[in-house]
């Protein structure tokens, strides 16, 4: 019976409309079309009067046998369609061939042993690299070519790897598999920004095999892993390696960050000068004066932390482990750590006399102060006022910070609040013109008060002129003229520079750079989650070498 698509009758005869619709079928002639319930069938033969052997390449008429062949197809007018192929089996009659009857072949619709025609199985290939199994079975069947999610797994594990070729220009870096646990590293082309393969680890090992079984690579792109040098080393001899100026920002900022914190109580203004006070003082104003004061000292933490300091330092002097140390004073592991790092007391946040930890409440206190100061003895009112205005603290906090000074019934003018680390520290790291002028004025009177951070911010500002303007030949002076300054936060970032010092100079040097290997790890961030753990590495690396 003739079909009806779109309100057009398709005729069943050679050069009909459902050819037209359907160009991969030109190579059969279409006998009838059956229209059942959300399925089209279409009875075809080949147009072909002989048969080509897939062996020796030679023709044949002589029919063996006969048989139909069901092949699925894909959808048309929202219907799913399927193929009922008549097949022949011919005799090969040449001699020496070992074949002596083989199937038909038609171009374009089938192939052996396959029950889906190759435009479906190219479709669906298609849905699988880009959604995997569960979403791309879905998107399937709205498509109208339906198949389970396990389909289309094996289909995109059936692809053949891309065509690789030498690559001049490598990148490489590694991205996780189980954060922690098990990384991986990608390969990409940087002339194609295309990823060439996938490999298991993130050890040199891989990389130094791969690069013996791909000759031809010039240029190789990392980061400052010292596994990646090293199978560099060992993979390609002659090959430039290129450090990422981005990481080398990055690890620089680290380490501004680091000193920042080491002098932090250099943020803080200094405090304005007192008027004098009359005869008779208010004994409240004075009790409340002494309640800052001793909330400023904070002699108590200082000295525990000098005492923790002195215990842990002791203990390693004995050659005790940290995490020996650890259960003998009851810390935990990281603590140890940060206390075995610090050369004195004062180099931890807590051990600085006068230091403090900054605190949510800090930019609100002077608001808190002039309320108390004006009669609100309200704890609870005034910490819904601050709410109100953007506090997100506890209650709690609130509670005892104001609980002294409303037994005093008076609190003193509230200094205004330090700026914190991080944010000094992205002034230092920033281009001047991006500061605001408060910033710029902020930042001026921290280096005024403070010479190290002021010779931080000088190291830091020629390093990014090194960087930006591509001056690997001043890298050599940068790094002496830090070591000759007291910045020993830097000096373990130039020591690190040190051990990589050509990688470093190419990087500041060549415009190579990992930004495309650093989107491709993004990527494999992004197909990671949508495979929900039921993707193997093998999975994996098809979707990421052929979406």
């Amino acid at each position: 019976m003739p079909l009806s698509l779109d309100g057009k009758c398709l005729s069943c005869g050679p050069g009909g409309g459902l050819e037209m619709l359907l160009p991969h079928l030109a190579g059969v002639v279409v006998e009838r079309v059956e229209r059942l319930p959300g399925l089209v069938c279409l009875w075809v033969r080949s147009r072909r009067e002989d048969g080509v052997c897939p062996r020796c390449g030679g023709g044949s008429s002589r029919v063996h046998s006969r048989y139909v062949r069901r092949l699925d197809d894909v959808a048309a007018g929202g219907q799913r369609v399927m193929i009922r192929l008549a097949v022949r089996r011919f005799f090969c009659a040449a001699p020496g061939c070992p074949a002596c009857t083989f199937a038909e072949q038609v171009e374009g619709l089938t192939s052996a042993y396959a029950r889906r025609t190759p435009l479906l199985r190219g479709m669906l290939e298609a849905v699988g690299l880009a959604l995997a199994g569960r979403a791309g079975a879905r998107l399937a069947a709205v498509l109208g070519l339906p198949a389970g999610r396990s389909t289309l797994l094996r289909l995109v594990c059936a692809l053949p790897d891309p065509a690789g070729g030498p690559v001049a220009v490598l990148g490489v870096d590694d991205f996780a598999l189980r954060r922690g646990h098990v990384y991986g590293s990608v390969l990409v082309d940087m002339a194609t920004r295309h990823p060439v393969d996938l490999l298991r680890g993130r050890d040199g090992e891989g990389l130094a095999a791969w690069l013996s079984a791909h000759p031809g690579t010039q240029v190789i792109c990392r980061d400052r892993a010292g596994a990646y040098a090293d199978g560099g080393r060992r993979g390609a001899p002659g090959a430039l390696q290129v450090a990422d100026r981005w990481h080398l920002w990055r690890g620089l900022a680290d380490y501004a960050e680091k000193t920042v914190a080491r002098h932090r109580d250099c943020l803080a203004p200094l405090p304005p000068p007192q008027p004098p006070q009359p005869a008779g003082p208010d004994l409240r104003e004075a009790a409340a004066l002494a309640l800052a004061a001793a909330r400023l000292g904070r002699p108590a933490l200082v000295a525990r932390t000098a005492e923790r300091h002195e215990a842990v330092h002791a203990q390693l002097a004995q050659g005790r482990s940290l995490a020996a140390i650890a259960r003998e004073l009851g810390l935990a592991v990281s603590t140890v750590r940060r206390f075995a790092r610090a050369a004195r007391p004062e180099d931890l946040p807590a051990g600085r006399a006068g230091g403090r930890q900054p605190s949510a409440l800090d930019e609100f206190k002077p608001y808190l102060h002039q309320r108390l100061n004006d009669g609100c003895l309200n704890i609870k009112q005034l910490h819904a006022e601050i709410a109100a205005r953007g506090y997100r603290g506890s209650y709690g906090m609130t509670y005892r910070y104001l609980r002294p000074f409303r037994a005093a019934r008076a609190a003193p003018p509230a200094a205004a609040p330090p700026p914190k680390t991080g944010q000094v520290a992205s002034w230092i790291l920033r281009a001047p013109a991006s500061l605001t002028e408060q910033e710029q004025a902020t930042l001026t009177q921290v280096r005024a008060r403070c010479p190290h951070l002021d010779a931080l911010a000088s190291h830091v500002r020629e390093f990014a002129q090194i960087l930006t303007g591509r001056h690997g030949d001043r890298l050599a002076a940068w790094i002496a003229a830090v070591d000759a300054d007291d910045q020993p936060d830097l000096h373990s970032f130039t020591t690190g520079l040190k051990h990589d010092q050509a990688a470093v100079t190419n990087g500041l040097t060549l415009p190579h750079s990992s930004g495309p290997v650093e989107g491709h790890v993004n990527r494999i961030k992004m197909i990671k989650r949508q495979m929900y753990g039921r993707a193997s590495f093998d999975l994996l690396r098809k979707r990421v070498l052929l979406a």
